[in-house]
């Protein structure tokens, strides 16, 4: 039953695609996001909806007649400069045969965010896609929460089944960290009542569950963004109040063996699986030293990297870390590109926020870059300890940061229009 629903739900709005291609985009995120697909136990579980979802979504862009146009900033000209370099290191991959299907994997991922920022034209799509994002990973944020408390957090809390990029334990409680900024967007910017109390459930729950995913690098990340929350938020008391007394009932009632895995944050020389992480990230600049410019391409986690180049080669692991995935990848050249979208995309949010100030109507616009902002710290401190570099969402909020600053441009654009037209109708009125 649910092959049937999920096939007739994705292909049934497939027309709908081509004719809006932002709804191929909505439906391009739910699918790479929460992966519905891998809920199903028989002919849909290996269905290649992706495809289908993006052949008619691209068909769209040439056929519909909505806008589409892509703004030319230094964001979005970084943010093509890392898949161009990316392709570059690809024909230097260590794995050959491994990379090249990653790299088709990770084009997909900076392709949509291009078209994301093509389509979306306004404060409703923007919030809709938003809306997308928050369900499709919070989901497993209300589902781990209530697996958490009814189990006393004795057990991990795991992601979508399957081959995803958030399916493990340690980066779908990251997933969550960043999703529960964009779910304090929708109540700051909800009018519904019932609306904002369920979205504040949610992310108790997903608090729940980023804790009962046992994840030491999500523990510091959520610290991180509940102390930057705090210095963002317009509410300053009432959220401090909140973590004061919520973050340490939380972790008072975690059991032991949860609190046991939490101090080996402290000594960590002695917990093998730090150790095998700190043997990669040494792969990974060892490697990096010696191919600077390219890295060793996707995939390069093989023995014979590690032979080659880890202080234990028998000891083979993925880097664990967005920053040394980057590093060794695709060298100091995409470690570097990699830095520089992050910063800019910070600088994007910031601006945007000063900007909103001008503007009552634009406050939407400062508390999205404010949520942003607190997602981008979570992404920045627990993908320090997890493979997500190439994860959408951190993409799709740089198109969000992209498309709200265009409509603030252009809506600041019409205001002087409009005032110098009303400026020159009494001298017209004077001359007739």
């Amino acid at each position: 039953m649910r092959d049937i629903v999920i096939t007739l739900v994705i292909f049934g709005l497939l027309p709908v695609a081509v004719w809006r291609p932002w709804v191929g985009v909505m439906l391009w995120a739910w699918v790479s996001l929460m992966a519905p697909h891998r809920f199903a136990w028989g002919f849909a579980y290996d269905m290649p909806f992706a495809a289908a979802i993006a052949g008619a979504t691209l068909v769209g862009l040439f056929l519909t007649r909505d806008r589409v146009h892509i703004p030319v900033t230094p964001m979005t000209v970084l943010l093509l400069l890392l898949p161009v370099w990316m392709t570059v290191t690809l024909g230097f991959a260590l794995e050959q045969e491994q990379a090249y299907p990653r790299w088709i994997s990770v084009m997909k991922v900076f392709l949509f965010a291009f078209v994301t920022m093509a389509v979306l034209h306004d404060k409703k799509r923007i919030d809709w896609l938003i809306w997308v994002i928050v369900i499709s990973v919070g989901y497993f944020g209300v589902k781990g929460g209530l697996f958490t408390i009814a189990t006393g957090g004795g057990f991990k809390v795991y992601g979508p089944p399957g081959d995803t990029y958030i399916s493990d334990n340690n980066a779908i409680s990251v997933a969550l960290v960043m999703v529960m900024p964009l779910m304090y967007y929708l109540v700051v910017t909800s009018t519904s009542r019932l609306v904002s109390i369920g979205l504040m459930l949610a992310m108790v729950l997903s608090g729940a569950a980023v804790l009962g995913s046992q994840s030491r690098g999500a523990f510091l990340a959520i610290i991180a963004g509940c102390a930057f929350l705090l210095l963002k938020s317009g509410k300053k008391l009432l959220v401090g109040l909140v973590a004061i007394v919520a973050l340490p009932v939380a972790i008072i009632s975690m059991p032991n063996s949860w609190k046991d895995r939490m101090r080996t944050i402290e000594t960590y020389e002695s917990d093998a699986s730090s150790m095998g992480r700190i043997n990669a990230w040494k792969m990974a600049i060892n490697l990096a030293n010696d191919r600077p410019l390219v890295g060793g391409g996707f995939e390069m986690y093989s023995r014979n990297t590690f032979i080659r180049y880890a202080p234990d080669p028998e000891d083979v692991h993925a880097a664990h870390s967005i920053y040394f995935q980057m590093l060794g990848e695709h060298g100091y050249m995409g470690l570097g590109l990699f830095l520089l979208v992050l910063i800019f995309a910070w600088r994007t949010a910031a601006q945007l926020i000063q900007k909103s100030h001008e503007r009552a109507d634009w406050r939407w616009a400062a508390e999205m870059a404010r949520a942003i902002q607190v997602s981008l710290v979570g992404f920045c401190v627990g993908g320090a300890f997890i493979n997500i570099a190439y994860w959408d969402l951190e993409y799709y909020e740089i198109a969000l940061l992209v498309i709200a600053t265009r409509l603030l441009s252009e809506g600041a654009e019409q205001t002087v229009a409009q005032a110098a037209a009303e400026a020159a109708e009494p001298h017209q009125s004077g001359m007739v």
